[in-house]
Protein backbone atom coordinates (compact mmCIF):
# COMPACT_ATOMS: atom_id res chain seq x y z
CA UNK A 1 0.00 0.00 0.00
CA UNK A 2 0.65 3.55 -0.72
CA UNK A 3 -0.04 6.57 1.31
CA UNK A 4 -0.23 10.23 -0.13
CA UNK A 5 -1.37 13.55 1.24
CA UNK A 6 -3.28 15.88 -0.22
CA UNK A 7 -2.98 19.24 1.03
CA UNK A 8 -5.68 21.94 0.22
CA UNK A 9 -5.36 24.24 -3.25
CA UNK A 10 -7.28 27.12 -1.99
CA UNK A 11 -7.93 29.55 1.51
CA UNK A 12 -4.41 28.77 1.95
CA UNK A 13 -0.66 30.72 1.10
CA UNK A 14 2.40 29.40 -0.35
CA UNK A 15 4.44 29.49 2.86
CA UNK A 16 1.69 27.28 4.50
CA UNK A 17 1.91 25.03 1.05
CA UNK A 18 5.45 25.00 1.31
CA UNK A 19 5.50 23.49 4.98
CA UNK A 20 2.91 20.84 4.53
CA UNK A 21 4.86 19.76 1.31
CA UNK A 22 8.11 19.93 3.56
CA UNK A 23 5.92 17.91 6.48
CA UNK A 24 4.98 15.10 3.42
CA UNK A 25 8.09 15.10 1.97
CA UNK A 26 10.02 14.72 5.21
CA UNK A 27 7.53 12.76 7.26
CA UNK A 28 7.34 9.77 4.88
CA UNK A 29 4.66 10.19 2.15
CA UNK A 30 4.57 8.54 -0.61
CA UNK A 31 2.57 11.21 -2.73
CA UNK A 32 1.70 14.40 -2.47
CA UNK A 33 -1.05 16.08 -4.44
CA UNK A 34 -2.80 19.22 -5.61
CA UNK A 35 -5.96 19.37 -7.52
CA UNK A 36 -6.78 21.54 -10.87
CA UNK A 37 -9.39 23.71 -10.00
CA UNK A 38 -9.57 27.89 -11.24
CA UNK A 39 -12.07 28.63 -8.59
CA UNK A 40 -13.04 27.73 -5.12
CA UNK A 41 -14.64 24.72 -4.38
CA UNK A 42 -17.69 25.18 -2.29
CA UNK A 43 -20.20 27.94 -0.86
CA UNK A 44 -17.31 30.79 -1.51
CA UNK A 45 -16.09 30.72 -4.83
CA UNK A 46 -14.17 33.99 -4.11
CA UNK A 47 -11.55 32.08 -2.35
CA UNK A 48 -7.97 31.97 -3.17
CA UNK A 49 -7.12 29.07 -5.34
CA UNK A 50 -3.53 28.71 -6.99
CA UNK A 51 -2.72 26.89 -10.40
CA UNK A 52 -2.42 23.13 -9.63
CA UNK A 53 0.68 22.68 -12.57
CA UNK A 54 2.69 25.54 -11.52
CA UNK A 55 2.34 24.30 -7.77
CA UNK A 56 3.76 20.82 -9.41
CA UNK A 57 7.12 22.73 -10.50
CA UNK A 58 7.13 24.25 -7.23
CA UNK A 59 6.70 21.32 -5.41
CA UNK A 60 9.20 19.67 -7.94
CA UNK A 61 12.31 21.77 -6.37
CA UNK A 62 10.65 22.00 -2.27
CA UNK A 63 10.63 18.39 -1.87
CA UNK A 64 13.13 15.59 -2.75
CA UNK A 65 11.51 12.23 -2.27
CA UNK A 66 7.80 12.47 -1.95
CA UNK A 67 6.51 11.54 -5.03
CA UNK A 68 3.79 14.43 -6.98
CA UNK A 69 0.98 14.84 -9.00
CA UNK A 70 -2.78 16.18 -10.03
CA UNK A 71 -5.70 14.70 -9.15
CA UNK A 72 -6.75 14.79 -11.47
CA UNK A 73 -6.28 16.64 -14.42
CA UNK A 74 -9.30 18.21 -16.56
CA UNK A 75 -8.30 17.45 -19.76
CA UNK A 76 -10.05 20.30 -21.29
CA UNK A 77 -8.08 22.66 -20.03
CA UNK A 78 -4.84 22.17 -21.26
CA UNK A 79 -4.16 20.36 -25.49
CA UNK A 80 -2.84 16.92 -24.58
CA UNK A 81 0.47 18.34 -26.32
CA UNK A 82 0.90 21.10 -24.28
CA UNK A 83 0.02 18.20 -21.00
CA UNK A 84 2.74 16.18 -22.21
CA UNK A 85 5.33 18.83 -22.37
CA UNK A 86 4.53 19.94 -19.19
CA UNK A 87 4.43 16.60 -17.77
CA UNK A 88 7.88 15.81 -19.22
CA UNK A 89 8.86 18.88 -17.79
CA UNK A 90 8.42 18.51 -14.09
CA UNK A 91 9.32 15.07 -14.15
CA UNK A 92 12.86 16.18 -15.01
CA UNK A 93 12.50 19.14 -12.42
CA UNK A 94 11.53 16.51 -10.12
CA UNK A 95 14.16 13.59 -10.90
CA UNK A 96 11.41 11.32 -11.70
CA UNK A 97 8.64 11.51 -9.12
CA UNK A 98 5.82 12.99 -11.31
CA UNK A 99 2.44 10.49 -10.98
CA UNK A 100 0.13 12.19 -14.05
CA UNK A 101 -3.44 12.40 -12.95
CA UNK A 102 -6.39 12.96 -15.86
CA UNK A 103 -10.02 13.10 -16.05
CA UNK A 104 -12.16 14.60 -18.78
CA UNK A 105 -13.08 17.87 -17.48
CA UNK A 106 -15.36 19.84 -19.27
CA UNK A 107 -15.67 22.39 -16.14
CA UNK A 108 -14.98 26.45 -15.38
CA UNK A 109 -16.88 27.58 -19.03
CA UNK A 110 -16.90 30.87 -16.99
CA UNK A 111 -13.27 31.22 -18.14
CA UNK A 112 -14.55 29.91 -21.95
CA UNK A 113 -12.65 26.46 -21.38
CA UNK A 114 -14.57 24.23 -23.85
CA UNK A 115 -17.25 21.75 -22.71
CA UNK A 116 -18.87 19.38 -24.96
CA UNK A 117 -21.43 16.60 -24.76
CA UNK A 118 -20.92 13.86 -22.47
CA UNK A 119 -19.59 11.60 -25.41
CA UNK A 120 -17.35 13.95 -26.95
CA UNK A 121 -15.83 14.39 -23.85
CA UNK A 122 -15.05 10.92 -22.96
CA UNK A 123 -13.72 11.04 -26.69
CA UNK A 124 -11.64 13.59 -26.02
CA UNK A 125 -10.17 11.73 -22.74
CA UNK A 126 -9.71 8.70 -24.70
CA UNK A 127 -7.70 10.18 -27.62
CA UNK A 128 -5.71 11.81 -25.13
CA UNK A 129 -4.47 9.46 -23.16
CA UNK A 130 -3.18 8.05 -26.85
CA UNK A 131 -1.52 10.95 -27.36
CA UNK A 132 0.28 11.32 -23.76
CA UNK A 133 1.57 7.97 -24.24
CA UNK A 134 2.44 8.37 -27.94
CA UNK A 135 4.33 11.56 -27.02
CA UNK A 136 6.25 10.26 -24.09
CA UNK A 137 7.32 7.33 -25.77
CA UNK A 138 7.91 7.63 -29.82
CA UNK A 139 10.64 9.65 -31.48
CA UNK A 140 7.79 11.30 -33.62
CA UNK A 141 3.62 11.00 -33.82
CA UNK A 142 1.39 11.02 -36.16
CA UNK A 143 -2.37 11.29 -35.08
CA UNK A 144 -5.51 11.32 -36.33
CA UNK A 145 -8.08 11.01 -34.32
CA UNK A 146 -11.97 12.76 -34.30
CA UNK A 147 -10.78 15.38 -31.72
CA UNK A 148 -7.39 15.62 -32.52
CA UNK A 149 -4.66 15.66 -34.90
CA UNK A 150 -0.93 15.45 -34.70
CA UNK A 151 1.79 15.86 -37.61
CA UNK A 152 5.06 14.52 -37.11
CA UNK A 153 4.81 16.17 -34.18
CA UNK A 154 8.25 15.79 -31.76
CA UNK A 155 8.60 16.11 -28.41
CA UNK A 156 11.73 16.23 -26.49
CA UNK A 157 13.17 15.40 -24.22
CA UNK A 158 11.30 12.43 -22.86
CA UNK A 159 10.28 12.03 -19.15
CA UNK A 160 12.39 10.80 -17.09
CA UNK A 161 10.43 7.83 -15.97
CA UNK A 162 10.71 4.41 -18.57
CA UNK A 163 8.03 3.86 -20.00
CA UNK A 164 6.65 6.89 -18.63
CA UNK A 165 4.88 8.71 -15.64
CA UNK A 166 2.13 6.23 -14.35
CA UNK A 167 -1.07 7.70 -15.62
CA UNK A 168 -3.80 8.16 -12.74
CA UNK A 169 -7.48 8.16 -14.70
CA UNK A 170 -10.61 9.83 -12.77
CA UNK A 171 -13.65 8.40 -13.77
CA UNK A 172 -16.78 7.13 -12.18
CA UNK A 173 -18.44 6.46 -15.50
CA UNK A 174 -19.61 2.93 -15.99
CA UNK A 175 -20.16 2.23 -19.52
CA UNK A 176 -17.65 4.85 -21.11
CA UNK A 177 -14.78 6.73 -18.52
CA UNK A 178 -14.23 3.07 -16.81
CA UNK A 179 -13.23 1.60 -20.22
CA UNK A 180 -11.08 4.14 -20.70
CA UNK A 181 -9.70 3.34 -17.25
CA UNK A 182 -8.88 -0.06 -18.50
CA UNK A 183 -7.51 0.62 -21.37
CA UNK A 184 -4.72 3.26 -20.11
CA UNK A 185 -4.36 3.29 -16.64
CA UNK A 186 -1.84 2.49 -14.46
CA UNK A 187 -4.02 4.10 -11.19
CA UNK A 188 -8.26 4.18 -11.43
CA UNK A 189 -8.52 7.11 -9.20
CA UNK A 190 -12.90 7.43 -8.55
CA UNK A 191 -14.26 10.62 -9.66
CA UNK A 192 -17.55 9.91 -7.67
CA UNK A 193 -18.44 12.89 -4.84
CA UNK A 194 -16.14 13.30 -2.20
CA UNK A 195 -16.50 10.65 0.63
CA UNK A 196 -18.42 8.39 -1.73
CA UNK A 197 -18.63 4.68 0.50
CA UNK A 198 -16.39 1.76 0.04
CA UNK A 199 -19.39 -0.47 -0.73
CA UNK A 200 -20.56 1.81 -4.22
CA UNK A 201 -16.50 2.16 -4.92
CA UNK A 202 -16.10 -1.21 -5.14
CA UNK A 203 -19.12 -1.79 -7.22
CA UNK A 204 -17.20 0.34 -9.90
CA UNK A 205 -13.88 -0.84 -9.10
CA UNK A 206 -15.68 -4.66 -10.35
CA UNK A 207 -17.17 -2.90 -13.29
CA UNK A 208 -13.31 -1.80 -13.90
CA UNK A 209 -12.23 -5.46 -14.07
CA UNK A 210 -15.12 -6.28 -16.56
CA UNK A 211 -13.78 -4.05 -18.83
CA UNK A 212 -10.29 -5.37 -18.48
CA UNK A 213 -11.61 -8.76 -19.39
CA UNK A 214 -13.63 -7.82 -21.96
CA UNK A 215 -10.22 -6.22 -23.22
CA UNK A 216 -7.96 -8.83 -22.30
CA UNK A 217 -5.99 -6.78 -19.82
CA UNK A 218 -4.79 -8.64 -16.04
CA UNK A 219 -7.04 -6.71 -13.73
CA UNK A 220 -4.41 -6.78 -11.46
CA UNK A 221 -2.46 -4.35 -13.41
CA UNK A 222 -4.96 -1.44 -12.54
CA UNK A 223 -4.35 -0.19 -9.00
CA UNK A 224 -6.79 0.85 -7.55
CA UNK A 225 -6.48 4.31 -5.11
CA UNK A 226 -9.14 6.30 -2.93
CA UNK A 227 -9.18 9.67 -1.73
CA UNK A 228 -10.33 9.85 1.70
CA UNK A 229 -11.05 13.19 4.10
CA UNK A 230 -8.71 12.64 7.57
CA UNK A 231 -10.96 11.66 10.37
CA UNK A 232 -11.31 12.94 13.29
CA UNK A 233 -9.42 10.88 15.72
CA UNK A 234 -6.85 8.15 15.24
CA UNK A 235 -8.83 5.33 15.67
CA UNK A 236 -11.47 6.16 13.07
CA UNK A 237 -8.41 7.10 10.52
CA UNK A 238 -7.01 3.64 10.93
CA UNK A 239 -10.83 1.85 10.92
CA UNK A 240 -11.64 3.72 7.42
CA UNK A 241 -8.24 3.01 5.72
CA UNK A 242 -8.41 -0.72 6.74
CA UNK A 243 -11.98 -0.98 5.40
CA UNK A 244 -10.65 0.13 1.86
CA UNK A 245 -7.65 -2.00 2.17
CA UNK A 246 -9.55 -4.68 2.60
CA UNK A 247 -11.57 -3.96 -0.30
CA UNK A 248 -8.49 -3.74 -2.54
CA UNK A 249 -7.77 -0.42 -2.44
CA UNK A 250 -4.21 0.14 -2.61
CA UNK A 251 -3.55 3.67 -2.99
CA UNK A 252 -4.72 5.78 -0.03
CA UNK A 253 -4.90 9.63 -0.23
CA UNK A 254 -5.38 12.06 2.80
CA UNK A 255 -7.25 15.19 1.83
CA UNK A 256 -6.22 17.39 4.09
CA UNK A 257 -9.73 19.95 4.87
CA UNK A 258 -8.42 22.60 6.91
CA UNK A 259 -7.72 26.00 6.17
CA UNK A 260 -4.24 28.16 6.22
CA UNK A 261 -2.47 27.77 9.58
CA UNK A 262 -4.61 24.84 10.43
CA UNK A 263 -3.84 22.81 7.36
CA UNK A 264 -0.25 22.25 8.79
CA UNK A 265 -1.22 21.24 11.89
CA UNK A 266 -3.60 18.84 10.33
CA UNK A 267 -0.35 17.72 7.73
CA UNK A 268 1.33 16.85 11.05
CA UNK A 269 -1.23 15.32 12.59
CA UNK A 270 -1.53 12.81 9.53
CA UNK A 271 2.64 12.32 9.95
CA UNK A 272 1.82 11.37 13.31
CA UNK A 273 -0.32 8.95 11.77
CA UNK A 274 1.23 7.76 8.98
CA UNK A 275 3.37 4.82 10.99
CA UNK A 276 0.51 3.30 12.63
CA UNK A 277 -1.44 3.18 8.83
CA UNK A 278 1.74 1.73 7.40
CA UNK A 279 1.70 -1.19 10.79
CA UNK A 280 -1.95 -1.95 9.68
CA UNK A 281 -1.77 -2.95 5.94
CA UNK A 282 -2.92 -6.08 5.24
CA UNK A 283 0.28 -8.89 5.04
Amino acid sequence: MHFGLKPPSQFIGINDLREVWTLADEGGFDGCWVFDHFTALGPDPAGDVFEGWSLLAAMAQATRQVRIGCLVTGNTYRHPGVLAKMAATIDHLSGGRLEVGLGAGGHHTDLGLPTAPPRDLLGRFDEACQILKLLWTEPTVTFVGEHHRLDQTLANPKPVQRPHPPLWLGSSGERGGLRVVAKYADVWINASPFGTGVEELTRLSRIVDGHCAQLGRDPATVRRAVQIGLPDGEDEALRLVETFAQAGFTEIILALRARGGAAVAAAETAVKLLPRLRAMEPR
